[in-house]
């Protein structure tokens, strides 16, 4: 199941089913709009993923008993109910052992085509392609020197998430996707 930080509002995802039920295209490409602030109805949902309304309302009530995303408020009309985040952002607990690894790695798989996707999106000629960077690096570090490093670029992308959502943000802002990645490799220490 999910559970949130009251801090941030993270809902943290620990469960390999919850991790499973995640990574497929259409529930990711839900929870991007979800996660950025709006409020969307199954219909809404099904025109983004390019699937019926039942077939997204499944998705959705999927994405619900995960404790990922709840129902709103009824629309003022009362028809249909729109579906919401549960949280400002969404994490993905390490799983490094069996059932648990091999979901996280579907989910991760499944973020890295989102984005690589963008990135051949992006039309040349748009002024702002001139900011959009892919880094890797290759840092020697310890134990906690991971982790710190970790926390201190989940905290730089949240100063820059100001609180700002798809449906409330200062005008000239335009939406940028991050990916950030902090893999160890190799072999650890025999100390660690």
């Amino acid at each position: 199941m999910a559970n949130r930080k009251a801090k941030d509002r993270r809902v943290v995802i620990s469960d390999p089913r919850a991790i499973r039920a995640l990574a497929h295209p259409a529930r990711q490409r839900i929870i991007d709009e979800l996660y950025s602030g709006r409020l969307l109805t199954a219909t809404e949902c099904a025109e983004l993923v390019g699937l019926t309304p039942s077939a997204t309302s499944y998705h959705l009530r999927a994405l619900e008993r995960w404790g990922i995303v709840e129902r709103a408020e009824a629309s003022s009309d009362g028809r249909e109910r729109p579906w919401r985040a549960l949280g400002t952002g969404l994490q993905i607990a390490s799983q490094s052992t069996g059932a648990g690894r091999v979901a996280s790695q579907a989910m991760m798989r499944t973020n890295v085509d989102r984005v690589m996707e963008q990135f051949e999106d992006l039309p040349a000629d748009d002024p702002w392609d001139e900011f959009s960077a892919l880094s890797r690096s290759r840092l020697w570090l310890t134990r906690d020197e991971t982790k710190e490093l970790g926390q201190e670029l989940y905290d730089l992308i949240e100063r820059f998430r100001k609180g700002r959502t798809a449906t409330s943000h200062p005008a000239g802002t335009r939406a940028v996707t991050t990916l950030v990645a902090v893999v160890p490799t190799g072999k650890p220490p025999q100390d660690s």
